[in-house]
């Protein structure tokens, strides 16, 4: 009965708004697939009814289709359009490139390569320049890969016209963006993963203690609400230097609510390690029973003094801090956050830089290197098919920020190849001949794949090789051969982007750690050197929110020293780590939700001299402290008063976790267990 009562408020749109933030995934997936089907159907229609069109019209319309949903990232329809506009032109000048050279091939594979050179150097102009560079490297390489003869060239551009048309189509009327949406789709993902830790807590509630396993996931849960509050701040329109003036402005008031609800979300899970909450309480909490809340309210007073006192009142904050975040998503829901005025878009272009100080340059100099590298060693295995190996050498380079980051997409990318060519050739053989059934199939494998992009690169390459094993069988062509010769171009266009990323302007991967580190302790630093100048409200808030943000850029940096995706869920010096630089960012966000001039300024300020000598011991030697031994830390009896101190409190947590980055307790100002001491003080 217990379980039914605690899901009872936890239905399936909650589930898939906490899994997949403003349904984001969803949305893409959804425009990819329909795009594709749109595109393939209209081109169909034309085939049977107006003119025979070739192949690679239909190839052309149908990658195009993806790289409009995938690649054009502009705000607003309107420079959207003019993107897939310029795309559509590239694309039909290299397709007509690559008919002209057909008979030359050596000289076609040779303006492949700067075809390569050009679409990735693009990518220093912005998100037009990276969308460009991708319409116009997949159009050549179908234009390769289907050879279509000048003659064609007419029929042929019928493809990519019609997949742009479609695309903006899909994008702009059929399934646009909105923000006032999107900004309400997060509030409801931020409640559902709330509403995840709450479940956890519960579970753990009648336990005597939590054990490190129980940790690990608590923390993991609230690593993925930062994830999802980060983006939701991201749809509140703020002024132009980004910080609030007033709460009376409804979106001031809205982030108010939205930094509530994340900051106590985080204190019940820091509260509770040192003593579980009441099940009654956290069940409380979930169903919002105004009556048990109302018990516990008269309760806290009387055991404030106790280690549960704390955790009592925590979860008591989330739940009213839940009750306004449910309220403020009750009033978006009724009115579409009307009284929210669309932030004016402030943002100045980016400098050009086509120096090799640009990592975008070097970039592009990698990418074509490993793609001639593949094409050379891929032609050795195949004339015909070698195409693949230089898609795969160029797309292991996409978004990634180090070599360790370009060796787990290249490894991705090759499991994801194999085990999809196993599952695609058991599927194309059991349904050959059926192309009922193979067509709706392959439709949801793309739309799988596409959910699936941004979790698991793995994933989505499984699913596309699906889709092409069923291509193959449905035009004939699928041979046992033709997968094995896939599998091995894949794998050489892989190892091609490893070698050059290792060997050729190799961006470390600690040398990006070192990197988001440096901004990390750079957003600290202004937290608290703003605090010294007596600065308080909404600038600490910001302020606040720039280091959580930061802390985001550190796990994504950090990730390939550790495993593929989940790095914080495993044991080691790299989670260690990672779980002191998020103590110290929950205390950040503590110290800027709680200061506000007092008797204490002096102390302070001392506490505040104190965290900065720290943070110049540690800045400068970079990732190294996640290569530092440091013992386990033991789960004492901590009883942390952070309804009566925070500011203070969040000063000694920030300077403990600092100190356990370099543990040299003998000359630090902070020693072992004085910060607890301290704060059990009167």
């Amino acid at each position: 009965m217990r379980g039914l009562h605690l899901f009872s408020g936890f239905q399936f749109r909650d589930w898939l708004l906490a899994n997949d933030p403003a349904l984001s995934r969803l949305r893409m997936a959804s425009r990819v697939t329909l795009t594709i089907v749109l595109s393939f159907t209209i081109l169909f229609a034309i085939q049977m009814f107006i003119v025979p069109l070739p192949t690679a019209a239909f190839g052309l319309g149908i990658v195009l289709s993806i790289e409009g949903g995938v690649a054009v990232r502009d705000k607003g329809n309107s420079r959207q359009l003019v993107t897939r506009l310029f795309g559509c032109v590239a694309s039909l000048g290299v397709v007509a490139i690559a008919a002209g050279l057909e008979d030359r091939r050596f000289l076609s594979d040779l303006v492949f390569l700067v075809v390569i050179a050009l679409a990735s150097a693009g990518r220093v102009f912005g998100p037009r320049g990276f969308a460009i560079g991708m319409f116009a490297f997949t159009s050549y390489f179908m234009g390769s890969y289907f050879r279509p003869s000048l003659a064609e060239l007419p029929d042929v551009a019928i493809g990519p016209v019609v997949s742009v048309l479609v695309g903006h189509l899909v994008r702009a009327v059929l399934l646009p963006d909105d923000w006032r949406r999107d900004l309400l789709r997060s509030l409801e993902s931020v409640r559902g993963r709330i509403n995840q830790i709450l479940f956890k807590l519960a579970a753990l509630a009648s336990g005597a203690e939590i054990g490190e396993a129980d940790r690990q996931e608590l923390r993991q849960l609230e690593d993925r609400l930062k994830e999802v509050v980060l983006m939701a701040e991201t749809f509140i329109p703020r002024p132009p230097g980004g910080v609030f003036d007033a709460t009376a402005d409804p979106a001031a008031e809205l982030a108010i609510r939205l930094f509530d609800a994340h900051l106590a979300a985080e204190s019940a899970i820091v509260l509770s390690f040192q003593s579980p909450p009441p099940f009654a309480l956290v069940h409380a909490v979930i169903e919002a029973d105004a009556v048990e809340l109302g018990r516990y309210e008269e309760m806290a007073e009387t055991i404030k003094d106790k280690p549960q006192g704390e955790t009592v009142r925590a979860l008591l904050w989330l739940g009213k801090a839940r009750q306004q975040l449910t309220q403020a998503i009750g009033e978006g829901q009724a009115s579409g956050f009307s009284g929210i005025d669309a932030a004016m878009d402030t943002a100045q272009p980016q400098p050009i830089d086509f120096s090799f100080a640009n990592p975008l340059l070097r970039s592009a100099l990698q990418i074509t290197l490993a793609s001639a590298l593949a094409m050379g060693f891929g032609l050795l295995l195949s004339r015909d098919r070698w195409f693949w190996a230089v898609l795969a050498a160029f797309l292991v380079f996409t978004n990634t920020n180090s070599r360790g980051d370009t060796a787990m997409k290249a490894l991705s990318r090759s499991l994801g190849t194999v085990f999809g060519i196993a599952i695609g050739l058991l599927l194309a053989t059991l349904i050959s001949g059926e192309p009922v059934i193979a067509i709706p199939v392959a439709a949801v494998c793309i739309f799988l794949a596409f959910y699936f992009l941004q979790v698991s690169y793995a994933t989505m390459t499984f699913f596309i090789s699906i889709v092409l094993c069923l291509v193959y069988g449905m035009t004939g062509v699928l041979t046992l051969d033709l997968l094995q010769l896939r599998i091995g171009e894949t794998l050489i266009g892989a190892v091609a982007g490893t070698a050059v990323a290792f060997l050729v302007f190799p961006a470390r991967t600690r040398g990006a750690l070192d990197a988001a580190l440096a901004r990390w302790f750079q957003a600290l630093d202004e937290l608290l050197s703003a605090i010294g100048e007596g600065k308080s409200g909404f600038a600490l808030m910001a302020l606040s929110q720039k280091i959580d943000a930061c802390y985001r850029d550190v796990t994504v940096a950090a990730r390939p020293l550790g495993s593929s995706w989940s790095v914080v869920t495993r044991p080691g010096q790299i989670r260690q780590t990672l779980a002191i630089f998020l103590s110290c960012t929950y205390w950040a966000r503590i110290l800027a939700k709680s200061y506000a001039a007092s008797a204490e300024a002096d102390e302070l300020k001392r506490l505040i001299a104190s965290d900065l000598a720290l943070m110049k011991d540690a800045a400068p030697r970079g990732s190294t402290c996640f290569f530092i031994e440091r013992k386990t830390s033991r789960t004492t009896g901590r009883h942390l008063p952070l309804s009566r101190e925070g500011a203070r409190l969040g000063l000694e947590m920030i300077g403990s976790a600092l100190e356990r980055l370099y543990p040299q307790a003998d000359v630090l100002p902070f020693a072992p267990g004085e910060v607890i001491a301290r704060s059990k003080q009167g």
